[in-house]
């Protein structure tokens, strides 16, 4: 009932956001509005999965995706890219192309991580987040330094394509996008149940005859996948998943996936397109909706993580 009534409301504030306050010819003002439509379902669903998955093979809900260096290595890539052609490349190259070539090269990185530390004697889920972290920050202080040798001109072009930008998504790709997130939704769906049986623990899951590193490795690519293809496409959100699979938790009052994360992705939905109602209808205000949302999450991170007593 309670995911029921959540998607009553997301469809009532996607619903809001595509149909009123239209002003002029209707095709102009759907042309806008429907691309921002696909990329919030996309942005939710994505990091809604992605987190709760995350949160299942590590055990630790505190954590998010993005501390495994996804972000940083997607701002590395933009920012070596104008760096080194200038800030016109962000422009020049075809969309399509370019968040093809991101989102393989995110998941590559992943995979050789995965790799690296899972076939190891001394590999574990917390080398892994260690070493994620490490990874990332490097990525951070490379980009950093890059960035302060930029032009100002280049720069500001840079600096548009860091945010989160669900306004401003090429709507031949949704298409790809939509493909990939129902991939990734059927793998999780018909693995629901082993994904329950992870959070029980290792010794549990091996107990009751889960291939308990098999299964985690899974999980683990889906994760990479969802959040680089959502990265690529949308921009980095930090906290956005984070957010939205917390409040899923409070909201369900259980641990299984099959209500967890179509909460997640609803509370995802209202959050974005109700968001963006208020912001272009109600207050007119211009500007990124994604980055309140990190900033609320932000405070939301800290308020959580200094109210637990241990990780």
């Amino acid at each position: 009932m309670r995911v029921g009534i959540a998607w009553a409301v997301a469809l009532a504030a996607l619903a809001a956001y595509l149909f009123a306050f239209v002003v002029g010819p209707l095709e102009f003002a759907f042309s806008l509005r429907f691309p921002t439509a696909g990329a919030i379902l996309v942005a939710a669903f994505a990091q809604a999965l992605a987190t709760v998955l995350f949160h299942t093979v590590t055990d630790n809900r505190i954590l998010t995706p993005s501390i495994m260096g996804f972000d940083s290595l997607f701002v590395l890539i933009q920012t070596v890219l104008v760096t080194v052609f200038g800030g016109m490349i962000l422009t020049d190259l075809d969309g399509t192309a370019m968040l093809l070539a991101q989102t393989a090269t995110m998941i590559a990185f992943a995979l050789v991580l995965y790799r690296w530390l899972f076939s190891g004697t001394f590999g574990s889920m917390h080398v892994l987040l260690l070493v994620g972290v490490v990874i990332g920050m490097a990525f951070r202080s490379i980009s950093t330094f890059l960035e302060r040798l930029l032009h100002p001109t280049d720069y500001d072009l840079l600096s548009v394509e860091l945010f989160g930008r669900i306004t401003d998504v090429d709507p031949a790709q949704l298409p790809l996008a939509f493909a990939v997130c129902a991939l990734a939704g059927g793998v999780a769906w018909n693995r629901r149940h082993t994904l329950d049986a992870l959070i029980l623990g290792r010794d549990t899951a091996l107990g009751i005859g889960v291939e308990h590193r098999r299964e985690m490795t899974l999980a683990l690519i889906l994760v990479a996948v969802l959040i680089s293809f959502s990265t690529a496409l949308i921009g980095p959100l930090t906290f956005f998943g984070f957010v939205i699979a917390t409040l899923a938790y409070q909201l369900t009052g259980t641990y299984r996936h099959v209500a967890v994360v179509p909460m997640a992705t609803a509370l995802g939905v209202i959050a974005l397109a109700g968001g963006q109602f208020l912001l272009q209808h109600v207050f007119y205000a211009a500007g990124f909706l994604t980055t309140i949302i990190e900033f609320v999450g932000g405070i939301c991170f800290l308020f959580l993580l200094l109210r637990r007593r241990s990780l």
